[in-house]
């Protein structure tokens, strides 16, 4: 029976108990230890039955159990001070305001993202983009940034997973209750429902705006279940990652423009768009459109104008991975857009396209991101140098190192990734500012002070717990699928607290290789339990895409391998991953394991959150683990290779690995001293923590992408906004001027004072003649290119020297010059390129132009 008109109870509060609404209802509960415990302390069970879901918790709990403690001045006071932290943590000056330059109110900062992995009570996430996007606005606001987050409230979220008895991953899709999450509803003045209205091909879908408060930070989401809509319009927002194409982009429509309209009716005007990979790329079209039909500009004024104010960061390491859509669908729901551009179908195509002449192409969401954003980024150094290496055709003749692609390496929220009592033993010897402190400052040189005694006892305890946790979660699922008796019994039993314990945690996809480890099963065996005082075992958990087979098949051999090998009490899979499970196994693993096939781990962020908690890294040398000092801090299988034949490769790497565990690993834990105290492993642990923790944390994550990102991008906003979009105007018609005149110049002559024996520094001067065939010496950059010369005889490695303009010839050619020698011996060379330059370009390689000599 529906009902005729529904209703949503609030819980009811003693006055006393108020201020618990306000601390439930914002996210700083999930890294604040005092409020935690408070939730904690309400009420044990509740709070962790209810993943830890402080809303729940009081619309469930009973009114006995609030009056009770309305009276429990310990209570009480732990109240007061848990509220007192977050009035104190909403108001207290910040970062930003100490280090930006400019004191305007106005600026804002509008982050998309299609997940956001937060706290468990809210599996709005599949895996690691979403929980780095949580930890981004976490950091924005502890930074203070002007920030606001768009995303979408999926009903049914990513899946749950469990396995059957043969092992084999299934997924089930508990729905979630919006009414019991730290979710606002967001109203009209009048009190009725903040709804938009997206025009999808032939009708119009609604959704309604929901708000959670991320400390400092609203993070929105747009939710499609709800009438008038259609069935299957309702499903949009049912599950993420779900459905085919036609409902992908279904939901990045309503993500990219659903978002720009969401942000504009709750009165927003973002100086900054940044887009966390490409699946919201289609604000993009959507801000042109305002920009044509409400401000008056042209296509290219408005391409202008939104490309100055856009950054991208992606976190793809291969071109399959991106989001494409067929020419005919992408024209089926955006055709309007093309005539309200005035371009054609193929001209708005082109958008979209990395080959621009070829029309059979799909319209991609990365190229439409790259092609039309000023701040470009991959999330590790090495990702960064495999972006350019995919992307430089969209930079025709520019040479890869200098493609405008650069890196901001990825990090994780240090009050999320470590352990509460690992926590206050920082707090206690660090300071209670540690968690933002970089990478020079003196209080890391503090971590020494933390007696060995101490923090081994305390990471003894969160293995301890881990154990714990492992046995009652296995008990738990294995019930909850009708397990035998003797399964839940052997279940109960599994790990040993006090065994070298190695942790692996990350999506099973084919290419991260979960099961490395097990290539030689005689051998890890061995090393598992053939000497009863030098144990090893492995907890691991993920899920697998619920359409890949080969990822799921990876998830079954693990534990018929386990079975089979009799290693199931050494070899323990946890079903279910999720946040919660991630920080225990985090805290409570001695070491991380991570074996991806490089370079195909754009960055990884778990292996930096054992990293903060005192585990040394057992790692291929692909993403972050690349750039950290992965002596100091753990150790490296291999030294960074590539490989063209993968068997041989799994061979290898996985003898490379056993070689470590035997020889180093094991021995290092095991060897204690007679204080039974393993200080070899104790201080590789201090390393971790010492080096790490500031290096590998949001906290300096959002402080770069702020310094080289938001900061200049928002200073462009009002630079090229001003005087009715007078800049972005004037910038417009000077790339089209530019792109007129470009290919009719003629790089006429370059001479050389020396012709070809030169010693090393040595000046050597240098002439060039060009005909600017209409354009301007103001316009262009012209400068000479050095390097070694390879052997097949191009330039690696090449300098850019600039060069001096000395006004016109008698031929009305510009005349430029320039000093030059070369500071190394061998076979040099010398190059001439052109460049476009004007004041108001985000780079020179802005518009895609560059001349070269022939």
């Amino acid at each position: 029976m529906k009902p005729i008109r529904t209703f949503n109870v609030s819980p009811s509060l003693p006055s006393k108990l108020e201020p618990l609404r306000k601390l439930a209802y914002n996210l700083h509960w999930d890294w604040n230890i005092e409020t935690k415990d408070l939730f904690r302390r309400l009420d044990e069970d509740l709070w962790e039955s209810s993943r830890h879901n402080p809303v729940f918790m009081l619309g469930t709990i009973s009114q006995e159990r609030l009056a009770e403690v309305a009276e429990d001045e310990g209570f009480l006071a732990q109240m007061e001070r848990a509220i007192e932290q977050l009035n104190q943590y909403l108001e207290q000056r910040t970062w930003y305001r100490e280090n930006r330059g400019r004191n305007d109110l106005s600026e804002c900062y509008a982050y998309f993202c299609a997940e956001y992995g937060l706290t468990d009570c809210l599996p709005l996430y599949s895996g690691g983009l979403g929980v780095l996007a949580g930890e981004h606005l976490k950091s924005a606001s502890d930074l203070g940034l002007p920030m606001v987050a768009v995303g979408l409230l999926y009903q049914e979220g990513y899946f749950s997973q469990y396995l059957n008895a043969d092992g084999w991953q299934q997924e089930s899709y508990p729905v979630n209750d919006f009414s019991n999450m730290p979710l606002h509803l967001e109203h009209n003045p009048d009190g009725s429902e903040l709804r938009i209205e997206i025009d999808y091909p032939a009708r119009k879908v609604y959704a309604r705006v929901w708000r959670i408060d991320v400390g400092r930070v609203p993070l929105y989401l747009l939710d499609t279940n709800i009438e008038p809509n259609t069935a299957y319009d309702h499903d949009i927002t049912a599950r993420l990652y779900g459905g085919d194409l036609d409902m992908r982009i279904h939901q990045e429509i309503l993500l990219g423009v659903g978002g720009v309209q969401a942000l504009e009716v709750l009165g927003y005007k973002p100086t900054v768009y940044h887009l966390n990979e490409g699946h919201s790329a289609f604000l993009i079209i959507e801000r042109i459109r305002k920009l044509i039909q409400e401000e008056g500009l042209g296509f290219a004024e408005a391409k202008q104008v939104a490309q100055s104010t856009q950054m991208f960061t992606t976190h793809t390491p291969v071109s399959a991975g991106f989001d494409m859509f067929n020419p005919d669908q992408t024209m089926y729901y955006f055709g309007k857009y093309a005539e309200i551009f005035g371009l054609s179908r193929e001209e708005f195509l082109a958008l979209g396209r990395e080959n621009t002449g070829d029309f059979s192409a799909p319209f991609s969401m990365a190229a439409l991101a790259l092609k039309t954003t000023s701040f470009i980024n991959g999330v590790s150094q090495l990702h960064g140098e495999v972006s350019r290496e995919m992307f430089h055709r969209l930079w025709q003749g520019l040479p890869q190192k200098e493609v405008p692609i650069t890196a901001v390496t990825n990090g994780v929220h240090a009050r999320s990734a470590v352990s509460n009592s690992t926590q206050q033993l920082y707090d206690r010897y660090l300071g209670s500012s540690w968690d933002e402190k970089g990478e020079d400052d003196p209080l890391w040189e503090k971590v020494e002070s933390i007696p060995d005694e101490e923090l081994w006892r305390n990471h003894e305890r969160c293995r301890a717990e881990l154990v714990v946790l492992a046995r009652d979660w296995l008990v738990k699922k294995l019930r909850s699928r009708g397990a035998t008796q003797a399964e839940i019994d052997q279940a109960s039993e599994v790990l040993d607290p006090n065994v070298l314990t190695i942790g692996f945690a990350r999506r099973f996809a084919t290419y991260k290789r979960a099961t490395l480890f097990l290539h030689d099963l005689e051998r890890i065996k061995k090393i598992v339990k053939e000497n009863p005082e030098r144990q090893v075992q492995f907890v691991i958990a993920g899920k697998a895409h619920p359409k890949d087979m080969p990822g799921k098949e990876l998830i079954r051999q693990l534990i018929h391998t386990a079975h089979e090998e009799g290693m199931v009490d050494h070899i323990v899979f946890l079903p279910d991953y999720d946040i919660h499970v991630a920080r225990m196994m985090v805290a409570g693993c001695d070491i991380w394991l991570n074996t991806p096939r490089r370079p195909r781990e754009a960055s990884g962020t778990s292996g930096m959150k054992g990293a903060m908690n005192g585990l040394p890294n057992l790692s291929i040398l692909d993403g972050w683990w690349n750039e950290a000092d992965y002596i100091s801090t753990g150790w490296a299988i291999g030294q960074g290779e590539t490989y063209q034949d993968t068997e041989y490769q799994d061979e290898v790497e996985a003898n490379a690995l056993y070689d470590l565990l035997e020889k180093e690993i094991v021995p290092l834990f095991y060897e204690r001293d007679s204080e039974g105290m393993p200080r070899g492993w104790i201080r590789k642990m201090k390393n971790a923590i010492r080096l790490n923790t500031p290096r590998f944390n949001t906290a300096r994550m959002v402080r770069d992408y702020s310094l080289r990102g938001y900061f200049p991008t928002s200073d462009r906003c009002f630079a090229i906004t001003a005087n009715s979009y007078a800049p972005a105007k004037e910038l417009a018609h000077w790339k089209q001027y530019l792109f007129e005149h470009w290919y009719n110049m003629k790089i006429k002559s370059v001479d050389v004072s020396e012709v070809s024996d030169i010693k090393v520094n040595e000046t050597v001067n240098a002439k060039a003649q060009i005909d600017l065939a209409g354009l301007k010496p103001e316009d262009i950059s012209v400068e000479l290119y050095l390097g070694p010369v390879s052997t097949g005889g191009e330039i690696y490695d090449g300098v850019p020297v600039a060069t001096n303009y000395q006004g016109q010839d008698q031929q009305d050619c510009s005349i430029y010059t320039a000093d030059i020698l070369y500071n190394s011996s061998g076979l040099q060379g010398m190059s001439l390129r052109i460049l476009p330059k004007h004041e108001d370009l985000s780079s020179a390689y802005e518009p895609g132009l560059i001349r070269w000599a022939k």
